[in-house]
């Protein structure tokens, strides 16, 4: 069972600066590869984690990413993953893995490493597979298990023909098999619902790994990991891992002050070591290639390194000192998460149990422009996530999303109209009918005069300034633009059924007020990252939020002045409005912001929505699994067994004895059988090219349902001790803990 990604992961608002690229990785990852040779024996590594691991079972409901990175560390992993997400054998742990038998049942044989021990002394063995597999087969409720998908397949486990075998059988075919065992627990671990649930919390009885646990301290904030002598695979390079609980708003406090080696950041922190070493904006071209001669390439030089001096000097004025030296100790390492974001549309009831209101609100939203503005700066591609089961860097990625995943605000209003949800007919009391009659006697007193200017505009004549067929006004559908010179009348009624959007008097001016405030802003960020200046980059983009916001309103206005009842569409006398329900920590402000565009691009098809900010520790819990909200923005991680680990996201919910919805993890809530036939036979089908067939096929039907629309893979920025090797953000790669270590100087 995959486990939604931690909100503070999320990233912040300041992930589309350019100041973001600090450095030169590519989406297969970036962790600075350095042979063993060149590597120092010895050194702590201090990393910081979210939170401190509340247990050292990952398979329990609470573990956390501290919880696997210990496991990753000390525990065997029978298969890890390559930069693409794909399953690869660890021959420290195994010769050979393979499906031997098909009929009449399925059969694995393991060969293990014979060199294999934990650190006990005793060998790896079946006694090892088959207590794991009794204690996550969900007959046992005793056992606190977070997820038993694959090992409930499984008939019996027996040792194999031969020595250090292992023969397992399954009762039904299951094609992600390679996902089972790793890690895997000594049999101790696993042998009864109290050591399982209890025993693991604080200790491992045993490790079969290039580290052990040694200590994990009272409050649980810090735990220490240290080689394990018993390691019979290449030594670990470090003495010790200690795994330091940071919170994500004190990742940049913490590395000012130099108290970790290496940590993820937000956008905003990567700007700031960014500006402690002297890196002012977007990296460009060495001036130096481009020289005509020696003479040339050397000026060249000469004057990139005066200008990084200059911005080495005044990130030590803003930051303090002592805050830049230590920051400009760290690079920034980056990566496409193995994780991506999603709007999550809950479809259990109101006006998005349609399925045309679902589909109209993907058509609404432009993808791209939000995976741009979420990726922008980050040197990462910002292309849109097209697939629920893949990510882009991905082995057998491709874009499903077909019709469902581009934005068409032609196709969004008339599916809208189609379910019942026509501009105006809010209906109210008499006073909005006066409202509307005096507003359309308005309209055709000025139909000739608009009439005039429309034709003037499609014979070739200019648009008038500020308009929507104006590129400065930022408009986005060209027929608006006759509604701009008119004037809102709305009652107050009116007014309180648009929920919660700004009015103002005048399109035009509002329009013409954003386009210049725009052009201005734009003029200044271009001009304050070409000097290099925090300050003046940082009035620059407050200016432009401003703009932005002038143009929203000048958006809306424009819907407003069309007709008054226009501006948000009715069924039967209620408004097209949803509850859009967003974190309200301080790491989750991108995700904020990409709900509030979210919200302008609904806006203009007509539907309303109510943002709601809500605490972080409360979202899920209060929010997301009880149903109440209409739209949700979260990360899911991905995942390189989909069949089986995305299975319970898209399920169809099915109903309980006492009347209430099971609906696993599919908080949408939307799902068909056919969708879960689909599932179940990938899950089954062991030949690759088939099984693949089937998952995209799942996948353009969870497209169809519209329940949730992935918008796109998120980045990954790890600050790093410039002398680290073999460490850094990892993309889907599995971690080598023994390579890690300290370049030679």
């Amino acid at each position: 069972m995959l486990l939604p990604v931690p909100l503070a992961a999320c990233g912040d608002s300041d992930s589309q600066d350019a100041e973001a690229r600090t450095g030169s990785g590519e989406a297969g990852g970036e962790v600075r590869a350095t042979p063993r040779q060149r590597i120092d024996s010895g050194g702590t590594l201090r990393w910081a984690v979210d939170a401190a691991p509340t247990t050292f079972n990952v398979f329990q409901p609470d573990s956390t990413d501290a919880t696997k990175r210990v496991a990753a560390a000390t525990l065997p992993a029978l298969f890890t993953l390559d930069k693409r997400g794909r399953p690869q054998i660890d021959e420290d742990f195994l010769r050979e893995a393979e499906v031997t038998e098909t009929e009449p049942r399925q059969t694995v044989v393991y060969k293990l490493n014979p060199k294999a021990r934990w650190s006990d002394g005793r060998r790896l063995g079946a006694a090892d597979f088959r207590a794991q597999w009794k204690a996550l087969r969900g007959k046992n409720n005793a056992y606190w298990t977070a997820r038993n998908a694959g090992y409930d397949r499984i008939r019996k486990i027996t040792k194999g023909d031969e020595a250090d075998e292992v023969k397992v059988v399954f009762a039904k075919p299951y094609a992600d098999w390679r996902s089972l065992f790793t890690p895997l627990y000594p049999k101790q671990a696993m042998r009864s619902p109290k050591v399982f649930n209890d025993g693991v919390r604080t200790s491992l009885p045993a490790a079969a790994g290039p580290f052990r646990v040694v200590k994990a301290g009272k409050d649980r904030s810090r735990t220490v990991l240290k080689r394990n002598p018993r390691w019979w695979g290449e030594k670990a390079k470090l003495d010790r891992i200690v795994l330091t609980a940071v919170p994500r708003d004190e990742r940049a406090k913490a590395l000012a002050e130099g108290k970790v080696d290496v940590a993820d950041v937000s956008a905003s922190t990567a700007r700031r070591i960014g500006s402690a070493n002297g890196l002012g904006g977007p990296q460009r071209p060495d001036a130096a290639k481009g020289a005509k001669d020696a003479k040339d390439a050397k000026e060249a030089r000469k004057r990139e390194a005066e200008l990084r001096e200059a911005r080495k000097r005044e990130a030590r004025k803003r930051l303090g000192v002592s805050a830049a030296r230590h920051l400009s100790k760290y690079e920034v390492r980056r990566a496409l998460d193995p994780a991506y974001t999603q709007l999550t549309l809950n479809g259990a009831s109101g006006p998005l149990a349609d399925e045309r209101v679902r589909r109209a609100v993907a058509n609404a939203i432009d993808r791209e422009e939000l995976a741009e503005k979420a990726l922008a700066g980050t040197g990462l591609s910002s292309e849109p996530l097209g697939s629920h089961l893949r990510m882009v860097n991905q082995d057998g990625y491709r874009d499903n999303s077909g019709a469902f995943g581009k934005a068409d605000v032609d196709s969004a209003q008339s599916m809208l109209a189609d379910a019942g949800w026509k501009p105006g007919g809010l209906g109210g009391s008499a006073a909005d009918e006066r409202a509307e009659s005096a507003h359309d006697k308005d309209k055709g007193k000025d139909k000739g005069k608009d009439d005039e200017e429309k034709k003037k505009r499609a014979d070739g004549g200019p648009a008038e300034p500020g308009t929507a067929d104006s590129p400065e006004a930022g408009g986005r559908s060209p027929h608006r633009a006759e509604a701009e010179a008119s004037v809102v009348r709305l009652t107050a009624a009116q007014i309180a059924r648009v929920v919660d959007k700004p009015l103002g008097l005048s399109v035009s001016a509002t329009a013409q007020r954003g386009a210049i405030l725009a052009q201005s802003a734009h003029s200044s960020l271009a001009s304050a990252r070409q000097a290099g200046s925090e300050r003046k980059l940082s009035r620059a983009k407050a200016a432009l939020e401003t703009a932005e916001r002038v143009q929203a309103t000048a958006r809306e206005l424009r819907l407003l002045a069309g007709d008054p009842a226009s501006a948000v569409r009715s069924k039967e006398g209620k408004p097209l409005a949803l509850r859009f329900v967003l974190p309200g920590g301080k790491g989750t402000a991108q995700l904020r912001d990409t709900g509030k565009r979210i919200a302008r691009m609904l806006n203009e098809v007509g539907i309303r929505t109510q943002i709601k900010e809500v605490p972080d520790d409360s979202y899920f819990k209060d929010h997301i699994a009880t149903g109440d909200y209409d739209l949700a923005l979260y990360s899911w991680p991905a995942t390189a067994f989909p069949a089986t680990e995305a299975r319970p996201i898209f399920a169809k919910p099915q109903a309980a004895s006492d009347g209430s919805l099971l609906v696993e993890q599919n908080y949408a809530r939307v799902g068909t059988d056919r969708i879960d036939q689909l599932f179940e036979q990938a899950a089954g089908e062991l030949d690759d090219g088939r099984r693949r067939e089937l998952m995209e096929k799942a996948d353009q039907r969870i497209w169809a349902v519209a329940g949730s629309l992935p918008l796109y893979q998120r980045p990954q920025l790890v600050a790093a001790k410039r002398g680290l090797a073999n460490v850094g953000a990892f993309g889907f790669t599995t971690p080598v803990y023994e390579d890690m270590g300290y370049r030679k100087s």
